[in-house]
Protein backbone atom coordinates (compact mmCIF):
# COMPACT_ATOMS: atom_id res chain seq x y z
CA UNK A 1 0.00 0.00 0.00
CA UNK A 2 2.82 2.24 -0.20
CA UNK A 3 1.70 3.68 -3.61
CA UNK A 4 -1.43 5.41 -2.16
CA UNK A 5 -1.57 9.21 -1.07
CA UNK A 6 -1.94 9.52 2.68
CA UNK A 7 -0.71 7.34 5.14
CA UNK A 8 -4.07 8.43 7.38
CA UNK A 9 -7.44 9.98 6.74
CA UNK A 10 -9.22 11.04 9.53
CA UNK A 11 -12.77 11.89 9.91
CA UNK A 12 -13.66 14.19 12.84
CA UNK A 13 -15.15 17.20 14.74
CA UNK A 14 -13.33 20.62 13.38
CA UNK A 15 -12.93 22.78 16.57
CA UNK A 16 -11.26 25.35 17.53
CA UNK A 17 -10.11 25.74 21.20
CA UNK A 18 -9.62 28.54 23.32
CA UNK A 19 -7.59 27.69 26.09
CA UNK A 20 -7.32 29.51 29.37
CA UNK A 21 -5.93 29.44 32.94
CA UNK A 22 -8.77 29.18 35.45
CA UNK A 23 -8.95 28.18 39.14
CA UNK A 24 -10.78 25.73 41.33
CA UNK A 25 -13.74 28.67 42.16
CA UNK A 26 -14.46 29.29 39.05
CA UNK A 27 -15.36 26.22 38.03
CA UNK A 28 -16.91 26.12 41.57
CA UNK A 29 -19.07 29.12 40.73
CA UNK A 30 -20.09 28.02 36.90
CA UNK A 31 -21.38 24.52 38.41
CA UNK A 32 -18.53 22.61 35.82
CA UNK A 33 -17.11 18.98 37.44
CA UNK A 34 -12.87 19.51 37.03
CA UNK A 35 -12.11 17.21 33.62
CA UNK A 36 -15.41 16.57 32.51
CA UNK A 37 -16.79 17.73 28.92
CA UNK A 38 -20.22 19.15 28.19
CA UNK A 39 -21.76 20.01 25.42
CA UNK A 40 -23.26 24.11 25.08
CA UNK A 41 -25.24 25.81 22.77
CA UNK A 42 -23.94 28.81 20.81
CA UNK A 43 -25.41 31.48 23.74
CA UNK A 44 -23.75 29.51 26.27
CA UNK A 45 -20.32 29.81 24.18
CA UNK A 46 -20.36 33.20 23.83
CA UNK A 47 -21.15 34.23 27.74
CA UNK A 48 -18.87 31.75 28.94
CA UNK A 49 -16.40 33.38 26.60
CA UNK A 50 -16.91 36.52 27.90
CA UNK A 51 -16.29 35.45 31.66
CA UNK A 52 -13.27 33.78 31.05
CA UNK A 53 -9.78 35.19 31.22
CA UNK A 54 -7.27 35.64 28.35
CA UNK A 55 -7.30 32.83 26.13
CA UNK A 56 -5.34 31.57 23.00
CA UNK A 57 -7.13 30.35 20.01
CA UNK A 58 -5.58 27.06 18.51
CA UNK A 59 -7.18 24.51 16.23
CA UNK A 60 -8.43 21.72 17.70
CA UNK A 61 -10.73 18.71 17.68
CA UNK A 62 -10.13 15.19 18.32
CA UNK A 63 -8.66 13.51 15.48
CA UNK A 64 -7.93 16.75 13.85
CA UNK A 65 -4.97 16.89 16.84
CA UNK A 66 -4.45 13.27 15.75
CA UNK A 67 -3.73 14.05 12.08
CA UNK A 68 -1.46 17.06 13.17
CA UNK A 69 0.84 14.74 15.28
CA UNK A 70 0.78 12.46 12.28
CA UNK A 71 2.09 15.08 10.06
CA UNK A 72 4.77 16.12 12.86
CA UNK A 73 5.97 12.61 12.64
CA UNK A 74 6.95 12.78 9.12
CA UNK A 75 3.65 10.98 7.86
CA UNK A 76 1.05 12.01 5.17
CA UNK A 77 -2.27 13.08 6.44
CA UNK A 78 -5.73 14.36 5.24
CA UNK A 79 -8.62 15.55 7.08
CA UNK A 80 -12.41 15.59 6.82
CA UNK A 81 -14.38 17.64 8.48
CA UNK A 82 -17.38 20.46 8.40
CA UNK A 83 -16.68 24.26 9.27
CA UNK A 84 -18.96 27.15 8.63
CA UNK A 85 -17.99 30.30 6.20
CA UNK A 86 -16.70 32.42 9.03
CA UNK A 87 -14.17 33.77 11.13
CA UNK A 88 -13.28 30.55 12.98
CA UNK A 89 -13.65 28.27 10.00
CA UNK A 90 -10.84 30.55 8.30
CA UNK A 91 -8.79 30.12 11.01
CA UNK A 92 -9.48 26.47 11.49
CA UNK A 93 -8.83 25.78 7.75
CA UNK A 94 -5.67 27.84 7.35
CA UNK A 95 -4.19 26.02 10.47
CA UNK A 96 -4.39 22.87 9.26
CA UNK A 97 -3.31 23.47 5.78
CA UNK A 98 -0.07 25.45 6.89
CA UNK A 99 0.49 21.96 8.78
CA UNK A 100 0.54 19.72 5.67
CA UNK A 101 -2.52 18.54 6.37
CA UNK A 102 -4.62 17.70 2.85
CA UNK A 103 -7.75 19.50 3.70
CA UNK A 104 -10.75 19.98 0.85
CA UNK A 105 -13.75 19.64 2.90
CA UNK A 106 -16.00 23.33 1.39
CA UNK A 107 -16.80 25.56 4.18
CA UNK A 108 -20.51 25.56 4.33
CA UNK A 109 -23.03 28.85 5.05
CA UNK A 110 -25.88 26.71 5.63
CA UNK A 111 -24.78 24.67 9.18
CA UNK A 112 -25.02 27.66 11.73
CA UNK A 113 -21.50 29.12 13.68
CA UNK A 114 -17.80 26.68 13.65
CA UNK A 115 -17.56 24.66 16.35
CA UNK A 116 -15.45 25.86 19.54
CA UNK A 117 -14.36 24.06 22.51
CA UNK A 118 -13.75 26.46 25.72
CA UNK A 119 -10.65 24.66 27.63
CA UNK A 120 -10.11 26.18 31.18
CA UNK A 121 -7.13 24.84 32.85
CA UNK A 122 -6.74 24.52 36.60
CA UNK A 123 -3.68 24.70 38.22
CA UNK A 124 -3.04 20.34 38.35
CA UNK A 125 -3.09 20.49 34.61
CA UNK A 126 -7.18 19.19 34.58
CA UNK A 127 -9.06 20.72 31.64
CA UNK A 128 -12.25 21.28 31.90
CA UNK A 129 -14.10 21.29 28.04
CA UNK A 130 -16.92 23.27 27.32
CA UNK A 131 -17.99 22.67 23.79
CA UNK A 132 -19.95 24.21 20.91
CA UNK A 133 -20.30 21.71 18.18
CA UNK A 134 -22.06 23.97 15.71
CA UNK A 135 -21.29 22.91 11.96
CA UNK A 136 -19.04 20.48 13.24
CA UNK A 137 -22.06 17.73 13.51
CA UNK A 138 -23.57 19.07 9.69
CA UNK A 139 -20.67 16.97 8.48
CA UNK A 140 -22.83 14.70 5.68
CA UNK A 141 -22.03 11.38 3.34
CA UNK A 142 -21.57 14.37 0.62
CA UNK A 143 -18.50 15.37 2.36
CA UNK A 144 -16.84 11.68 1.73
CA UNK A 145 -14.62 11.19 -1.41
CA UNK A 146 -14.99 7.42 -1.75
CA UNK A 147 -11.96 7.74 -3.88
CA UNK A 148 -9.97 9.46 -0.92
CA UNK A 149 -10.92 7.06 1.61
CA UNK A 150 -9.05 4.41 -1.24
CA UNK A 151 -5.86 6.30 -1.48
CA UNK A 152 -5.25 6.27 2.29
CA UNK A 153 -3.75 3.67 3.97
CA UNK A 154 -5.59 3.87 7.33
CA UNK A 155 -9.12 5.77 8.31
CA UNK A 156 -9.20 6.58 11.40
CA UNK A 157 -13.04 7.79 12.52
CA UNK A 158 -13.57 9.81 15.51
CA UNK A 159 -16.03 8.51 18.24
CA UNK A 160 -17.81 11.93 19.35
CA UNK A 161 -18.90 12.36 15.56
CA UNK A 162 -20.93 9.01 15.98
CA UNK A 163 -23.43 10.39 17.74
CA UNK A 164 -25.57 12.59 15.93
CA UNK A 165 -27.03 11.26 12.42
CA UNK A 166 -25.42 12.79 9.86
CA UNK A 167 -21.66 12.52 10.60
CA UNK A 168 -22.35 9.03 11.56
CA UNK A 169 -23.94 8.06 7.91
CA UNK A 170 -20.50 9.98 6.71
CA UNK A 171 -18.43 7.30 7.84
CA UNK A 172 -20.45 4.43 7.86
CA UNK A 173 -20.17 5.43 3.78
CA UNK A 174 -16.39 5.83 4.41
CA UNK A 175 -15.76 2.48 6.22
CA UNK A 176 -17.71 1.40 3.28
CA UNK A 177 -15.33 2.90 0.94
CA UNK A 178 -12.30 1.28 3.40
CA UNK A 179 -13.26 -2.26 3.08
CA UNK A 180 -14.03 -2.33 -0.49
CA UNK A 181 -10.27 -0.74 -1.23
CA UNK A 182 -8.72 -2.63 1.35
CA UNK A 183 -7.94 0.53 3.63
CA UNK A 184 -7.70 -0.08 7.62
CA UNK A 185 -10.00 1.27 9.66
CA UNK A 186 -9.31 2.66 13.11
CA UNK A 187 -11.87 3.95 15.31
CA UNK A 188 -11.73 5.85 18.66
CA UNK A 189 -13.96 5.50 21.42
CA UNK A 190 -13.67 9.28 22.07
CA UNK A 191 -15.75 9.24 25.66
CA UNK A 192 -17.76 7.23 27.71
CA UNK A 193 -20.68 8.81 27.22
CA UNK A 194 -20.36 7.61 23.19
CA UNK A 195 -20.10 3.96 24.44
CA UNK A 196 -23.25 4.46 26.95
CA UNK A 197 -25.27 5.86 23.72
CA UNK A 198 -24.47 3.79 21.44
CA UNK A 199 -22.99 0.46 22.81
CA UNK A 200 -25.45 -1.95 20.85
CA UNK A 201 -24.53 -0.75 17.48
CA UNK A 202 -20.72 -0.36 18.34
CA UNK A 203 -20.56 -4.14 19.22
CA UNK A 204 -22.87 -4.68 16.05
CA UNK A 205 -19.92 -2.76 14.14
CA UNK A 206 -16.89 -4.69 15.62
CA UNK A 207 -18.86 -7.94 15.19
CA UNK A 208 -19.19 -7.28 11.51
CA UNK A 209 -15.10 -7.16 11.32
CA UNK A 210 -15.30 -3.28 10.35
CA UNK A 211 -13.19 -2.27 12.51
CA UNK A 212 -9.16 -3.00 12.54
CA UNK A 213 -8.22 -1.34 15.17
CA UNK A 214 -9.60 0.46 18.29
CA UNK A 215 -8.46 2.62 20.70
CA UNK A 216 -9.78 3.52 23.76
CA UNK A 217 -8.70 4.65 27.40
CA UNK A 218 -9.69 2.34 30.40
CA UNK A 219 -12.79 4.23 31.13
CA UNK A 220 -14.48 3.17 27.79
CA UNK A 221 -13.23 0.32 27.39
CA UNK A 222 -14.49 -1.06 30.93
CA UNK A 223 -17.62 0.57 29.82
CA UNK A 224 -17.82 -1.10 26.06
CA UNK A 225 -17.49 -4.33 27.23
CA UNK A 226 -18.78 -3.40 31.00
CA UNK A 227 -15.90 -5.05 32.88
CA UNK A 228 -14.82 -3.54 36.32
CA UNK A 229 -11.59 -4.72 34.75
CA UNK A 230 -9.68 -3.01 31.82
CA UNK A 231 -7.35 -5.94 30.78
CA UNK A 232 -10.77 -8.18 31.05
CA UNK A 233 -12.55 -5.39 28.88
CA UNK A 234 -9.70 -5.27 26.23
CA UNK A 235 -9.80 -9.23 25.83
CA UNK A 236 -13.65 -9.16 25.19
CA UNK A 237 -13.29 -6.55 22.73
CA UNK A 238 -10.22 -8.48 20.97
CA UNK A 239 -12.29 -11.65 20.06
CA UNK A 240 -13.81 -9.42 17.95
CA UNK A 241 -11.26 -6.54 16.84
CA UNK A 242 -8.11 -7.48 15.88
CA UNK A 243 -5.91 -4.81 17.63
CA UNK A 244 -7.08 -3.00 20.73
CA UNK A 245 -5.13 -0.23 22.06
CA UNK A 246 -5.50 0.92 25.48
CA UNK A 247 -3.74 3.95 27.18
CA UNK A 248 -3.73 4.10 30.96
CA UNK A 249 -2.27 7.23 31.73
CA UNK A 250 0.97 7.83 33.88
CA UNK A 251 0.79 4.04 33.74
CA UNK A 252 1.42 3.71 30.19
CA UNK A 253 -0.91 1.43 27.37
CA UNK A 254 -1.37 -1.91 25.96
CA UNK A 255 -2.53 -3.33 22.89
CA UNK A 256 -4.23 -6.81 22.48
CA UNK A 257 -3.06 -7.66 18.73
CA UNK A 258 -3.63 -10.78 16.63
CA UNK A 259 -3.38 -12.82 20.53
CA UNK A 260 -1.02 -11.43 21.54
CA UNK A 261 -0.15 -8.40 24.37
CA UNK A 262 1.90 -5.53 24.60
CA UNK A 263 3.20 -3.03 26.45
CA UNK A 264 5.11 0.32 27.36
CA UNK A 265 5.77 2.87 29.52
CA UNK A 266 4.80 6.55 29.94
CA UNK A 267 7.52 8.65 29.13
CA UNK A 268 9.49 10.90 31.29
CA UNK A 269 8.60 14.48 31.37
CA UNK A 270 9.70 17.61 32.72
CA UNK A 271 6.38 18.77 33.67
CA UNK A 272 2.83 18.67 33.21
CA UNK A 273 1.27 21.08 32.05
CA UNK A 274 -1.91 20.50 30.43
CA UNK A 275 -3.45 16.96 29.75
CA UNK A 276 -5.48 18.13 26.82
CA UNK A 277 -4.77 16.05 23.46
CA UNK A 278 -3.00 13.12 25.08
CA UNK A 279 -4.38 10.62 23.42
CA UNK A 280 -4.98 11.99 20.38
CA UNK A 281 -1.44 12.31 20.44
CA UNK A 282 -0.96 8.41 21.09
CA UNK A 283 -3.59 7.84 18.72
CA UNK A 284 -1.20 9.97 16.18
CA UNK A 285 2.40 7.79 16.90
CA UNK A 286 0.40 4.86 17.23
CA UNK A 287 -0.76 5.02 13.79
CA UNK A 288 2.41 6.19 12.70
CA UNK A 289 3.72 2.97 13.27
CA UNK A 290 1.17 1.04 11.89
CA UNK A 291 1.60 3.00 8.53
CA UNK A 292 5.54 2.52 8.78
CA UNK A 293 4.11 -1.52 9.55
CA UNK A 294 6.31 -0.86 12.46
CA UNK A 295 4.36 -3.52 14.75
CA UNK A 296 2.59 -3.10 17.75
CA UNK A 297 5.54 -2.75 20.32
CA UNK A 298 7.53 -0.18 18.52
CA UNK A 299 3.85 1.59 17.53
CA UNK A 300 2.65 2.06 21.64
CA UNK A 301 6.22 3.59 21.97
CA UNK A 302 5.77 5.86 19.17
CA UNK A 303 2.35 6.77 20.98
CA UNK A 304 3.99 7.59 24.69
CA UNK A 305 6.40 9.39 22.71
CA UNK A 306 3.80 11.98 21.18
CA UNK A 307 1.73 11.80 24.10
CA UNK A 308 4.94 13.19 26.20
CA UNK A 309 5.47 16.20 23.88
CA UNK A 310 1.97 17.44 23.98
CA UNK A 311 1.24 17.29 27.80
CA UNK A 312 4.14 19.77 28.58
CA UNK A 313 2.54 22.66 27.02
CA UNK A 314 -0.57 24.07 26.50
CA UNK A 315 -2.81 23.34 23.69
CA UNK A 316 -3.36 19.82 21.73
CA UNK A 317 -1.18 19.89 19.03
CA UNK A 318 2.92 19.46 19.29
CA UNK A 319 4.56 22.21 18.97
CA UNK A 320 7.50 20.29 18.60
CA UNK A 321 8.82 18.54 15.48
CA UNK A 322 7.90 14.91 16.89
CA UNK A 323 10.58 12.89 14.49
CA UNK A 324 13.34 14.85 16.61
CA UNK A 325 11.85 12.23 20.02
CA UNK A 326 11.04 9.65 17.61
CA UNK A 327 14.70 9.55 16.60
CA UNK A 328 15.12 5.92 15.16
CA UNK A 329 11.52 4.31 15.76
CA UNK A 330 10.59 5.66 12.17
CA UNK A 331 13.96 4.40 10.10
Amino acid sequence: MTDRCLDVLAIGNAIVDVIADAGDDFLAREGMHKGAMRLIDEAEATRLYEAMGPGRELSGGSAGNTVAGVASLGLRAGFIGQLADDQLGEIYAHDIRSLGIAFTTPMRSDVGASARCLVLVTPDAQRTMNTFLGAAQRLGPDAVDPAEVADAQILYLEGYLWDPDEPRRAMIKAIEAAHAAGTKVAFTLSDSFVVDRHRTDLWQLFRERRVDILFANEAEIMSLAEHDSAEDAALAVAAEVPTVVVTCGEQGAFALSNGHRYAAAAEPIRALVDTTGAGDLFAAGYLAGEARGLGPERSLRLGAIAAAEVIQHYGARPEADLRTFAGDLLG
